[in-house]
């Protein structure tokens, strides 16, 4: 006997939409037909609604344990659900300390396992202070290595010069891990910001700061070390069509490499930044609206390869100079990534059957997670459910991070409404409210 039928969605699988019935048993899918006939202690209709795989965000910041009074790993971990997301990969830098050997592993996942309710996975620091730990890191089942080519705004985790990213790469490459950079020239970057952070800044002046340039100038040399060592690489937030493209042609030229971007250099633009201000603060930084169809092209197209949300919340007092430079940087967008892909998407071509690929399939395949980001038969029934139709003005009551008041999509009306979401066939989320007995688990790369 099954545990769970969910009868009638409209399934999104690789292979297209398809009205069809999901068993499931085990917290795994065992049938995926157009009418089951066998007996399940549970069923639940999905009439009228779509099933997605839920969302693998490979890129967020829950920043636990250390900087719980950010965002927290029971705060950030609803957000995911209520967006749409069962499983999420943290980054390194902004725990306290940063996650850069074994005993720091040990200690993200002891906070995890007690307050996560999505699964999870961990990247591990790459610094010029701890290459000799990248063995141990690799040992616990981090999903790779994070490198920042420019500063990362936290002192604990510096910057990788040129020499510490190709040690780096190629002791990555005998580990068969990737690395995933923050691609933005920090001579460049250091170099502009000198002449422009200064009193009176202004929002244009933090823009011309960090160009499309920068970015171009580290997907290269990090494309040029990626050949060099023969490392897999990843390249985050990417945020011009520029950049893409970059590594699009290194693919072609067989550089085992992938490139993500985030739903906010698709949602908004520069001028936006210039209107909003410090909630939409990011580095690399928004771009012109013509830069952004570019953006939205590459992602149609096939030459982004998969989107997380770079979650990055702070409490609001880091939010408040009137300095842009001395600004956090970082956007709280893990709850609004699918409505938004939903609603900006259709316009400029995306399918559901391509957005589950960026957001689900892909990056669990990237990083090896094994049994995640499809709806298909073997596959962790880890699924959310969607009103297509629905429109929802986003209030601040409606998100279940740590600092609602300080996202960019506030008062923004989405297209398409998560119902529920589903983790290993237990539904977690439903009626603004995720259960607060699921608990996530930690998903180890293989």
């Amino acid at each position: 006997m099954l545990d769970l039928i969910v009868r009638g969605g409209q399934v999104v699988t690789p292979g297209g939409v398809r009205r069809c019935d999901l068993g499931i048993e085990g917290g795994v899918i065992r049938a995926l037909e157009e009418e089951l006939l066998e007996a399940a202690r549970a069923e639940h209709d999905a009439s009228g609604l779509h099933v997605l795989p839920g969302l693998v965000d490979a890129h967020v910041h829950f920043n636990e344990p250390g900087r719980g009074d950010w965002e927290g790993l029971n705060t950030g971990s609803s957000a995911l659900l209520a967006g749409g997301g069962t499983t999420f990969g943290d980054m390194p830098l902004n725990s306290d300390p940063p996650l850069l050997d074994a005993r720091t592993f040990a200690a993200k996942l002891e906070a995890a396992q007690a307050h996560s309710h999505a699964d999870f996975a961990f990247w591990g620091g790459l610094t010029p202070l701890n290459l000799d730990c990248l063995p141990e890191l690799a040992g616990a089942g981090v999903l790779g290595f994070k490198a920042f080519m420019s500063g990362s705004g936290i002192p604990e985790f510096p910057a990788s010069d040129e020499a510490t990213l190709r040690e780096g790469m190629r002791l990555s490459a005998a580990l068969g891990l990737p690395v995933a950079v923050h691609a933005e020239s920090d001579a460049l970057t250091v170099r502009l910001s000198a002449g422009l952070n200064r009193p009176g800044a202004t929002w244009r002046d933090y823009l011309n700061s960090r160009p499309v340039q920068a970015e171009l100038e580290a997907i290269s040399l990090a494309l040029e070390l990626a050949r060099e060592t023969g490392c897999r690489l990843h390249v985050v937030h990417v945020s011009s069509g520029a950049g893409a493209a970059l590594i699009a042609q290194a693919r072609a030229e067989g550089v085992d490499v992938s490139a993500e971007t985030c739903p906010h250099y698709l949602s908004f633009t520069e001028q936006d930044l210039e209107r909003l201000g410090a909630a939409l603060k990011c580095a690399p930084p928004l771009r012109p609206r013509e830069v952004l169809d570019e953006l939205w092209a590459a992602v149609v197209g096939g030459d982004i390869q998969t989107i997380g949300s770079d979650h990055s919340p702070c409490p609001p007092g880091l939010k408040t100079s009137s300095n842009p430079f001395e600004v956090w940087g970082g956007i709280a967008g893990v709850q609004s990534s699918l409505p938004a892909l939903l609603t900006h998407g259709p316009r400029h071509g995306l399918s559901l059957t391509r957005l589950a690929e960026l957001t689900a399939s892909a990056p669990a395949r990237r990083f090896g997670l094994a049994g995640k980001g499809e709806v298909g038969v073997g596959f962790d029934a880890d699924l959310v459910l969607v009103d297509l139709d629905a429109r929802t003005e986003l209030q601040a009551a409606d998100l279940l991070n740590r600092w609602p008041g300080t996202s960019p999509y506030l008062g923004q009306t989405f297209t398409g409404r998560v119902v529920s979401t589903w983790l290993r066939g237990v539904r977690a989320f439903a009626g603004g409210r995720i259960d607060p007995a699921v608990r996530g688990r930690l998903i180890r790369p293989g």
